[in-house]
């Protein structure tokens, strides 16, 4: 409930005129304490003279996009120009909207300003100092180069501001994906619309620190992009609004080289290929594929985040592992298969650690070992380290150098051994 409370508050002290700001708070928690407290704090705003509006549906059908379709069908919602929309873990500064509104206001032609995320629990694991390299590295060059060339990005879902016009313009907030955001954006895009990043504006967020959360959000991130770009690229080709290079851009470094292509690679090349050739002599693969390239893209990736440029390895073998995961993603997106459509909500312990009833429940409760264990992971461990033993014995190309310490890093990750863990509820 520590989120709701945070982010409520945080937006209702955003400096904007009064009779020109409407706060709308949506709450699809089936929990009845949850939004007993979550309505509670909006009253004590309300009857602080913000407006104030407490929504809450009785079903999760559409999930956010149907939250927002519904939010957007309201008669008060209908008389304003722009929509801020914030998760629940978001935390706006008080002059955000000063500095967000300016750029829709005075260009018509501007449908999005995105704000960037800082990540305020970023120190609490290994596990969330490499999620902060890989989100530093997509705010601080994907979106400000997608910005800056194309005057388009992905919307990231939270922490920016829309046109009304331009979603009622691409038919509005649409249920058939998991990356609402995405689906979104790419189809006001294609009505010619342009979109603002800013940089050095910066709302507070969290990051996932269970692997388990993380492994969630991962599927969502990587299996919703794959399946939107199959049910989008007929209408990207048949867009009469955009440029030829900017349908080049979408179709081919947006979706294709960026969603479908990176996520493949990293896995069959490096955890399949580059493994499996310890068996096969015949097989040569360069060094420029192995080691130069690799080193590249690392070096990119760390510019993001100097200060954690020590974790760079532990970043590497961690994106390995979770590349099996995002490619798997990816071919359920593309074939739309059992789970293409699942969305799990990404938990976020937010204030839960530090208090005491958690300390003491987790040494009443402890999670049992085996019950932290990925199957999965340790499938691919086990045969990595025959692939890395094999390689040791019988080879002198050394691959085991880079075999061995991805095996034990799926060995890692399969036994539990990463994130924060917090024990269930008996």
């Amino acid at each position: 409930m520590q989120v709701y409370q945070i982010s409520i508050g945080a937006v209702c002290k955003l400096v904007w005129p009064h009779d020109r700001l409407i706060i709308q708070v949506l709450d699809d928690s089936t929990d009845l304490s949850t939004r007993e407290l979550v309505q509670e704090e909006c009253q004590k705003w309300s009857n602080k003279g913000r407006n104030i509006h407490y929504i809450s549906r009785d079903n999760r059908n559409g999930y956010k996009a149907g939250a927002m379709k519904e939010a957007m069908d309201l008669d008060y919602v209908k008389k304003c120009d722009y929509v801020a929309i914030f998760d629940a873990d978001h935390e706006p500064p008080p002059d955000f909207l000063l500095r967000a509104i300016p750029f829709l206001m005075h260009n018509s032609d501007i449908a999005l300003v995105q704000a960037r995320w800082k990540f305020v629990n970023a120190n609490e694991c290994i596990m969330t100092r490499i999620q902060e390299m890989s989100l530093n590295y997509h705010f601080k060059m994907e979106q400000q180069s997608g910005s800056s060339t194309m005057a388009f990005f992905g919307f990231n879902g939270t922490a920016g501001v829309w046109r009304i016009q331009a979603i009622n313009e691409a038919e509005g907030w649409k249920e058939r994906t998991t990356v609402e955001d995405m689906d979104l954006a790419v189809r006001a895009s294609l009505q010619g619309w342009k979109f603002v990043y800013i940089g050095d504006l910066k709302v507070k967020s969290e990051l996932p620190s269970s692997y388990k959360a993380y492994r969630y959000q991962q599927h969502r991130w990587s299996c919703g992009p794959a399946n939107l770009f199959k049910k989008m690229t007929i209408d990207i080709i048949m867009a009469k609004k955009v440029s030829l290079l900017k349908k080049l851009f979408l179709l081919y470094n947006f979706f294709f080289a960026r969603r479908i292509i990176s996520h493949n690679v990293t896995f069959l090349f490096y955890c399949i290929v580059i493994p499996f050739s310890s068996f096969f002599p015949e097989v040569i693969i360069p060094k420029w594929g192995v080691f130069y390239i690799p080193t590249v893209i690392t070096i990119l990736n760390s510019i993001g985040t100097p200060r954690s440029l020590h974790l760079i390895i532990i970043w590497i073998f961690f994106e390995n592992v979770m590349s099996l995961h995002r490619c798997k993603a990816v071919f359920i997106g593309l074939f739309e298969a059992g789970r293409v459509n699942e969305w799990v909500v990404t938990e976020k312990l937010g204030k839960a650690l530090k208090t005491k009833q958690v300390s003491t429940a987790a040494k009443r409760s402890p999670n049992k070992f085996w019950q932290r264990c990925l199957f999965l992971e340790l499938g691919m461990a086990v045969v990595l380290l025959i692939c890395a033993l094999y390689n040791f014995i019988y080879r002198s190309n050394q691959y085991f150098i880079f075999i061995f310490p991805l095996s034990l890093s799926y060995f890692l990750m399969g036994f539990g051994f990463v994130g924060t863990h917090i024990p269930a509820a008996k």
